[in-house]
């Protein structure tokens, strides 16, 4: 018989799992699709000095919001790793060792827009041009950790799949998302992205209300 784990402990871990992986997912919203949008204008630098100087709470709360995603990034990494490592160590590892590359990117996207406050905030030289280089930056670094976003959901579709903690189709969900986002990152084309958000927000609503399944298989179970 395959010993079981505490499942009480697992739920207690997947509830603190999901409560951070909601954190990410909310910071990422406010931060990159609602703040960032009403200060950097990619056509006018100027827009965009006049946007920080003349905002300077928006402006400080991007930089708030960036390294909220990379807190709550960095833990979530860190509480899979704690959730899964029973039941799929490899899986578990890979899952944490994608999401710290991922928050590591996004600390650095988020030093940089701290900069373009600063600078904002008592300009010098081509100070527009200078800020808009720092958003162009930060955007592309963005890009560039959207990669390892896609990588970490890959592990955490395989880790649903071999402990069977959870529904299978999340699993697979999650993997096709996975890809896709890696994909994106090289041929933007925002369908391939679908997938990914709907294994995401699964993840984190089975994680909150469900927690793990009754039975919680130490054992990994071969992928099928």
């Amino acid at each position: 018989m395959p010993q079981e784990t505490d499942r009480s402990h697992l739920v207690r871990t997947a509830r603190i799992t999901g409560s951070l992986y909601l954190g990410l997912a909310v910071a990422g919203m406010l931060g990159f699709l609602v703040t960032r949008p009403r200060l950097f204008d990619s056509g006018d630098p100027g827009a965009t000095l006049s946007n920080l100087t003349h905002q300077p709470g928006l402006a400080a709360a991007l930089v708030v919001f960036e390294l909220l995603i990379v807190l709550t990034q960095a833990l979530a990494a860190a509480w899979f790793y704690r959730l899964f490592r029973p039941g799929d160590p490899v899986s578990a590892l890979g899952i944490g060792a994608f999401g710290l590359v991922n928050a590591a990117v996004i600390l650095v996207s988020a030093a940089l827009l701290s900069a373009a406050d600063t600078i904002a905030s008592a300009p010098f030289g081509d100070a527009a041009n200078t800020v808009q280089l720092l958003f162009l930056t930060s955007g592309e670094l963005w890009t560039a950790g959207a990669v390892f976003f896609g990588l970490w959901l890959i592990p955490m579709g395989t880790a649903v799949l071999r402990t069977g903690w959870m529904p299978r189709a999340l699993g697979w969900v999650l993997i096709v998302g996975g890809v896709g986002y890696v994909l994106n990152a090289f041929v933007p084309f925002a369908p391939l992205t679908i997938a990914a958000s709907i294994g995401e927000f699964w993840m984190i609503g089975y994680l909150l209300f469900v927690g793990v399944r009754k039975t919680a298989e130490v054992r990994p179970s071969p992928l099928r």
